[in-house]
């Protein structure tokens, strides 16, 4: 359920209650000051038991309209009856509020001093291109368009997955705010599709394996939850998520912080990889494939400005990497490493799109051999 406040709210009233008979369920109240692009959650969780309805206050205290959004965040069968929505001012007169309208261009920030390092932007996230052509279109569940301020979003439905996800990483992007771990399904998801929630993953034997890391994402509170959206998830084996994929997560902000940008694509492929509990080729009765492969691609560049024209006329380093999703896989994630044009045969996709056609040949047929320490 998502609706409008008008600027200025300073208290929601919300009456929640059990549908009828139905058990006890939990909601949260999130809002959006950039007309749904990203939210927080307000408050905290309410949990409803009973028919009787009951009133929860919320203080709002934005001076810009906000959108309201009311999450369901368990995963139980049981209904939410919400009766009764009210918005005050800090005088205490009520407001109206509305349905939730399409977003709007966010307002261009007054002028001030230029930054060393801007925060990536939505457009940064497709820079090299849509490895996929994926469309925001309910005719291509299976190659489904999602993109937000931290990152976009190749996705699959049938697997429950991303093919692919794609971000930009600069020094603007690392700040301080905490891990949120608030694992949950994506509310961009069409309601066709089946929404893979943290116990889809429940004694799976496989982690929730970030795509974009939650340390890539750490300026704001937003921007850091946004990464534990559910379509952000596959299902990895222990070692190549917390030792593999970490030290080349870990190795890849290091670069930033002397002095780089990266523009990066990670993605998965095949079916069947081996967890703590073995061999699965799906989780979550089916509904969630299991990858053979987990992959990414780097485009390292000095932090700047026409990065197109300088990685199309080689002043980048790329770096394609392709692991298997197991137990077994070493921890040194350079040993991985392949060429871009493997990792297109692999997948089907077309990962620098956006490049030139004669620079893409010269670049993709390159494995790196670069140090790593």
């Amino acid at each position: 359920m998502t609706f409008d406040a008008p600027a200025g709210v300073q208290l929601i009233r919300i009456s929640s209650a059990a549908y009828g008979q139905d058990a006890a369920s939990t909601w949260e109240l999130w809002g959006s000051q950039d007309g749904g692009r990203s939210y927080r959650r307000i408050g905290q969780p309410v949990r409803t038991q009973g028919p009787r309805l009951l009133v929860t206050t919320f203080e709002g205290g934005s001076a810009r309209s906000l959108r309201l959004e009311i999450r369901k965040t368990d995963t139980g069968s049981g209904r939410l009856n919400i009766d009764d929505i009210g918005l005050e001012t800090g005088t205490g007169a009520p407001v109206a509020g509305g349905p939730a309208s399409q977003p709007g261009p966010v307002p261009a920030p007054a002028p001030g001093p230029a930054a060393q390092s801007p925060v990536s932007q939505p457009d940064d996230n497709l820079a090299l291109g849509n490895p996929s052509g994926a469309t925001a279109s309910l005719n291509t569940p299976n190659n489904y368009l999602l993109t937000r301020p931290q990152y976009a979003v190749g996705y699959h439905a049938r697997r429950g997955t991303p093919t692919w996800v794609s971000w930009h990483l600069g020094a603007a992007d690392m700040g301080s705010a905490p891990r949120q771990d608030d694992f949950r399904p994506d509310p961009a998801l069409p309601r066709q599709f089946y929404a893979t929630t943290s116990r889809s993953y429940s004694g799976s034997g496989f982690d929730r394996g970030h795509n974009c890391p939650s340390a890539d994402r750490t300026r704001t509170l937003d921007d850091n939850s946004a990464t534990f959206l559910m379509t952000n998830m596959i299902p990895q084996a222990a070692n190549n998520n917390q030792r593999t994929w970490g030290n080349l997560e870990e190795w890849t902000r290091a670069q930033v912080q002397r002095g780089q940008e990266v523009y990066l694509i990670m993605g998965s492929y095949g079916q069947g990889g081996t967890g703590l509990q073995g061999f699965k080729t799906t989780i979550d009765e089916g509904r969630v494939t299991v990858p053979a492969r987990v992959w990414k691609v780097l485009v390292l560049l000095p932090a700047g400005s026409n990065d197109l024209q300088r990685i199309a006329a080689g002043q980048a380093r790329l770096i394609a990497i392709d692991t298997p999703n197991d137990q077994q896989v070493s921890p040194d994630w350079s040993r991985y490493r392949t060429s871009i044009d493997a990792l297109e045969a692999a997948t089907g996709l077309d990962l620098l799109s956006a490049l030139p056609l004669l620079a893409q040949e010269r670049l993709e047929a390159q494995a790196d051999s670069g140090p790593t320490r």
